[in-house]
């Protein structure tokens, strides 16, 4: 039996961070901290349970469970086929890959482009690059621990402690006041934004990836794969947090001098170009290029290996090669196309996602009782699918309007309290049958 030894284990955590840190997580916090002004830090104290506490349970949830396929199993195998091929699909080729290679483009290359060069042109040249780079990458997944802990990842994090240190010395503000939806509800404002940033669908794909580093490393035995993965997932998770804190602070401060802006990319090109000057953009470009590539190659890796698994012809060097040539060429349909095709989707499984992961945590409370699963799934699953159809223009007449009733659903979460019900139901079934169990063995 073998531990990890503490460099490696600090080495893994910093990978999954990179995994995680995509430009979605670069440009939530700053606008999220721009638009709560004052309430900042309870908006992101929100922000934190379904950014960063969903995410590291994911992971966790994946390992107990030995694979999303298993664990989703426990609600039914033909329910499992479909759920884990459209997980894969929606956070990897079809949407997580190309918006990780469209969106440092559009964010921080697009707006600096000058006369001689086509904007469409552009984008072909710096999407080839990046996923030649990011397909390099994916080919050796034992050397991930390596080439993301010990150099990409430290690269980011000391790019954005640059951005984060630069602002004492050129302090931007005061923090701004909070609008929109801050103002009225900052928590639910913050839980829903951290909601947006998908990394709770990424995580069940991810545990696949962070299992495989620790076997690399010589941990063989399932328990150990299981502890150690925890371990990288706290280590991950605080990283999040404070990197997290860092950008949020740097948005709040700059809505006092900026007000309010469209997006968080907006944010950090003020924020950047104030405190550097024209290096800034450089500087900006760099970070939303290494956030989205670390996250690109453990998208890469995670699904090629599941779909070596389902499609055992085809090896996992040209599943990476499939990807990769598929991903750059939907990233050049332009990050709207992207977007509008595959959110309706995100929408329907996203709430189904958050619901497995936990149950899986809590498993050993209702003894992994399969009509828990089922029911759970069942409620959680029927609102989701019909409020992604909504979203997508398809209507579903008095079925939209009674749904719509539902608590939080025009804000995407009405399927909290059918979750709810629908485990409680699961809860009393399997109390019934327990207490039924004994009259029916003395029956027979």
């Amino acid at each position: 039996m073998k531990d990890l030894r503490k460099k490696d284990l600090l080495l893994i955590g910093l990978m999954l961070f990179s995994l995680f840190f995509g430009a979605g997580n670069l440009i939530f916090p700053p606008f999220l901290g721009q638009s709560a002004g004052g309430a900042t830090w309870k908006a992101l104290g929100a922000f934190f349970i379904t950014a960063v506490g969903f995410p590291v349970l994911g992971v966790v949830a994946v390992a107990k469970s030995s694979g999303l396929n298993n664990l989703a199993r426990r609600v039914n195998p033909t329910f499992a086929a479909v759920f884990t091929v459209l997980i894969y699909l929606s956070i990897g080729p079809c949407l997580g890959i190309p918006r990780a290679g469209s969106l440092p483009f559009e964010m921080a290359v697009a707006p600096y482009l000058q006369g001689g060069i086509s904007k469409t042109l552009a984008l072909f040249l710096y999407t080839l690059v990046f996923f030649m780079i990011a397909y390099w990458l994916s080919l050796s997944p034992n050397k991930l621990v390596d080439r993301l802990g010990k150099f990409l990842t430290p690269s980011l994090l000391v790019l954005i402690l640059v951005m984060f240190l630069g602002s004492f010395f050129k302090p931007l503000g005061n923090y701004g006041l909070a609008t929109g939806g801050y103002v009225k509800s900052s928590f639910v404002k913050g839980f829903l934004e951290g909601y947006l940033t998908m990394d709770t669908i990424a995580a069940l794909n991810f545990g696949i990836v962070i299992a495989m580093a620790i076997k690399s490393k010589g941990v063989t035995e399932e328990k150990r794969v299981i502890s150690t993965s925890i371990k990288a997932g706290l280590i991950a998770g605080t990283l999040l947090i404070v990197i997290y804190s860092m950008l949020a602070h740097l948005g709040a401060s700059s809505g006092g001098r900026f007000g309010a802006t469209k997006n968080g990319a907006e944010t950090l090109t003020n924020v950047t170009t104030y405190i550097f000057g024209n290096y800034g953009a450089i500087l900006l470009a760099v970070i939303f290029t290494l956030a989205c590539l670390t996250t690109s190659v453990g998208l890469i890796t995670s699904c090629s290996k599941y779909f070596c698994t389902i499609s055992k012809k085809i090896t996992y060097k040209t599943w990476t090669r499939i990807l990769s040539v598929s991903s750059m060429c939907l990233a050049n349909m332009g990050l709207t196309k992207i977007l509008a095709v595959s959110v309706p989707v995100l929408n329907a499984i996203y709430p189904i996602a958050i619901m497995l992961i936990v149950l899986a945590v809590l498993d050993n409370v209702f003894k992994g009782e399969s009509v828990v699963y089922k029911c759970t799934i069942l409620f959680t699953g029927v609102v989701s699918v019909v409020y992604a159809l909504s979203q997508a223009g398809i209507g579903l007449g008095v079925v939209n309007k009674v749904f719509s009733k539902l608590p939080l659903y025009s804000e995407g979460l009405g399927w909290l309290l059918p979750a709810v019900l629908g485990m409680a139901l699961g809860l009393a079934i399997m109390c019934k049958n327990v207490v039924l169990a004994p009259k029916e063995v003395l029956d027979n």
